[in-house]
């Protein structure tokens, strides 16, 4: 198992987070931009020494401030898979991968370097230069060369960023199976929830250097505890004023009209529903039904993805619609045109502010 814990000042940023990982397991570091998650990796990996902090990694301590611990790299049998993917221009790809692979003679190195390099399906690019390879191909050698080691902790710093849309799909399907083969902790560095919830186990969602929120996709998706969550999970977020009306809640919105939920709350709420919840209807409507919730719009945008459909709203305030492709064909929406946005109570969620 591997257990982090960091207290340390980054510029503006105040970091203070602990998180641990099972053995075999894939927990991802989610959130925004300079909330710190690349400086746990780091941590981790020895290459930042926090003013306070532990790094366990199985049965050995890494990191241990107080105690005067701290193992240098090279002696942290770590996998670590750079946002670029850091590969050395001058080498080939096997000499990338080599690089690696200590304590064994060069002809053991090479060998092993083409084995994992074919493993990876590059058997036949293993003499390219890294400036040959396509973004899917180099991503493949640089993590041959994180698990060429051995490694007991596997980290990834934004492992698919890099890559084009067609080549992620397939590269995260790779990924998941390298990350199960490992049978080592995993830890990945991600802004983008689907991402972190097709490639952990877990998630910590991080915020300004603190983790905030940990579970699994479903867990955070179905229970944010904050706005922050809500809105990193993809969820409509929308705020007002809750009161108590028999065994429901009212929310009246800022900008007008209003919202029940099943949810129990009183005072400053976020009201926060996921887009595939949210059914849109013409708008002379008036259809009964368990879609107790009805607000006027006017849709902003369409964008198709895809099989679904994507559909921006302005009613008191944004929000968004996921649509199978026939059900918005049906509706023929387009920018301007109005409608009426419709959602159960019991999908309604309630945050406190």
């Amino acid at each position: 198992m591997l257990a982090v814990e960091a207290r340390t000042r980054l510029g503006d940023l105040d970091l203070g987070a602990a998180f641990e990982v099972g053995d075999s397991e894939c927990l991802a570091l989610a959130g925004p931009s300079g909330a710190g998650k690349t400086s746990l990796l780091r941590v981790a990996a020895g290459l930042l020494r926090p003013s306070r902090g532990t790094v366990r990694c199985g049965s050995q301590t890494w990191l241990d401030t107080e105690r005067g611990i701290d193992l240098p790299p090279d002696r942290r049998r770590v996998g670590f898979l750079f946002q670029d993917y850091a590969l050395f221009g001058h080498l080939s790809a096997w000499r990338n991968v080599a690089y690696g692979i200590a304590g064994v003679t060069r002809a053991e190195r090479r060998s092993r370097a083409h084995q994992l390099l074919e493993r990876f399906g590059l058997a036949d690019r293993a003499d390219a230069r890294p400036a040959t390879l396509s973004g899917g191909e180099r991503q493949r050698v640089a993590l041959a060369r994180a698990v060429a080691r051995e490694p007991e902790l596997l980290l990834l710093d934004e492992p698919l960023s890099a890559l084009d849309a067609s080549t992620r799909a397939r590269s995260s399907r790779a990924l998941t199976e390298l990350i199960g083969d490992a049978g080592v902790p995993a830890v990945i560095v991600t802004h983008d929830f689907e991402e972190a919830a097709l490639l952990a186990d877990r998630i910590a969602v991080i915020a300004a250097g603190s983790v905030v929120q940990t579970g699994t996709a479903t867990e955070l998706a179905a229970a944010p505890g904050s706005t922050f969550v809500a809105d990193l999970t993809g969820a409509v977020v929308m705020t007002g004023a809750a009161r108590a009306r028999g065994d429901l809640t009212v929310v009246e919105l800022e900008g007008g009209g209003s919202v029940t939920s099943t949810d129990s709350a009183t005072g400053p709420v976020a009201v926060t529903v996921h887009p595939w919840e949210i059914s849109l209807e013409p708008e002379d409507s008036d259809q009964a039904g368990s879609a107790r919730n009805r607000i006027d719009v006017r849709v902003t945008s369409v964008t198709t993805v895809g099989n679904r459909v994507r559909v921006g709203l302005m009613g008191p305030q944004p929000m968004v619609a996921e649509l199978t492709t026939p059900g918005a064909a049906g509706l023929a929406l387009s920018p301007g045109t109005r409608a009426v946005a419709a959602f159960k109570a019991t999908a309604t969620r309630l945050v406190a502010r």
